[in-house]
């Protein structure tokens, strides 16, 4: 398939208005790219400019090291899985499947081998005489990504493809993407969401644009163990990571906080002496609270229980104007509303963040 390289790309519309700048990114051969962030960060227009659907008004993109700036998207050996299924709705699933390689005048034997392929990857093959109307959404969607695979391009793009599914069939049709990418180890996909899941599940790496640039890249655990800044933090992860302020009163290789909220941290990310005294954050994943009898990170008093069986979330009252902590404990926890409780966390899984940078990456 193809590696596709972007070198300091950005995209200006008129002249004035920049959405993305300093765009630089490597993606090899085999990997499936989740771009994520807030809405309005730029994930579909930085798509849209792989797919030459938007001219980049800087840097390069090269697919398999030829330049790509200026080549028709027809030519540039990609396929793309958009949010709506964009279907013909007069047409059969086979006769959608097999339009774009009748326009490209492929030959008869070479059309059904390729359409024979992509049903029985996709487990189409009961529906090929079917019109779009009478497929669920779901199916729709396979027969959307399969008109990808029949071209057999050299980079797939996905642009929100799950994001018209109700939740269950979001989730069968995440699995089956997660299965079609492992049936085809050789193919690079970039894939566009909104949802962590998705993000978490699907990918080799996560890339996370925010404030016209990348945030960070690196694969789901990376980011969500070693997030390089709050921002990250903060939207990796769900309910997001706990910021709590507070002081460093030990360094070393562990590294101990006074907190604002009277509690003490002690964290494994290392500091220097003359980090002593400094304000910092301290990150807590709601996940890694656990309830305490002696020292503890904070002690606060709930203000609102979710029961969810598995889990049971508690939402504390938010203290000088700040967001609400909360804690995710396993199990049912019941009775616990207007209660003071006090939680700690391993010093594994507490973060530092001076700047709204983390320690570690300073």
């Amino acid at each position: 398939m193809a590696d596709l390289k972007l070198t300091d790309v950005e995209k200006t519309y008129g002249g004035t208005v920049n959405v993305l700048n300093d765009i630089n990114l490597d993606i090899k051969t085999g990997e499936l790219i989740v771009f994520v962030g807030p809405s309005g960060c730029g994930k579909s227009t930085l798509l849209r400019m792989i797919a030459g659907l938007e001219k980049i008004t800087g840097g390069t993109l090269e697919i398999d090291g030829q330049r790509m700036n200026d080549v028709p998207p027809s030519q540039r050996g990609i396929a793309m899985v958009f949010q709506s299924y964009a279907l013909y709705p007069h047409m059969t699933v086979r006769d959608n499947m097999t339009f774009a390689l009748k326009i490209a005048k492929k030959s008869k034997e070479e059309i059904d081998a390729a359409v024979a392929k992509a049903a029985k990857i996709l487990q189409l093959e009961p529906y090929l005489d079917r019109l779009p109307k009478a497929l669920s959404g779901g199916q729709r969607q396979r027969v959307a990504i399969g008109r990808s695979i029949v071209r057999d391009p050299k980079v797939y793009l996905f642009d929100e493809p799950l994001s018209n599914l109700d939740a269950a069939l979001r989730v069968a049709t995440r699995i089956e993407i997660a299965q079609l990418k492992e049936q085809m180890p050789d193919s690079t996909m970039i894939y566009v969401t909104h949802d962590q899941v998705e993000a978490m599940t699907l990918a080799t790496r996560i890339v996370v644009l925010a404030n016209k640039g990348i945030a960070q890249v690196g694969s789901p655990l990376d980011l969500y163990e070693r997030p390089n800044s709050e921002f990250v933090a903060r939207f990796i992860g769900s309910p997001s990571m706990n910021l709590l302020p507070g002081e460093i009163t030990g360094t070393g290789q562990q590294t101990s906080i006074r907190l604002d909220g009277g509690g003490t941290a002690v964290s494994d990310v290392p500091s220097r002496s003359e980090d002593m005294g400094l304000k910092v954050n301290v990150g807590v994943r709601p996940e890694d609270l656990v309830e305490a009898t002696d020292s503890f990170v904070f002690e606060g008093k709930v203000n609102i229980t979710e029961a969810l069986g598995e889990v049971t979330l508690l939402y504390f009252e938010a203290q000088g104007g700040g967001e609400p902590v909360i804690g995710k404990l396993p199990g049912i926890h019941k009775d616990r509303r207007g209660k003071t409780v006090r939680l700690t966390a391993d010093p594994t899984k507490v973060h530092i963040f001076y700047n709204e940078v983390s320690l570690l990456y300073r």
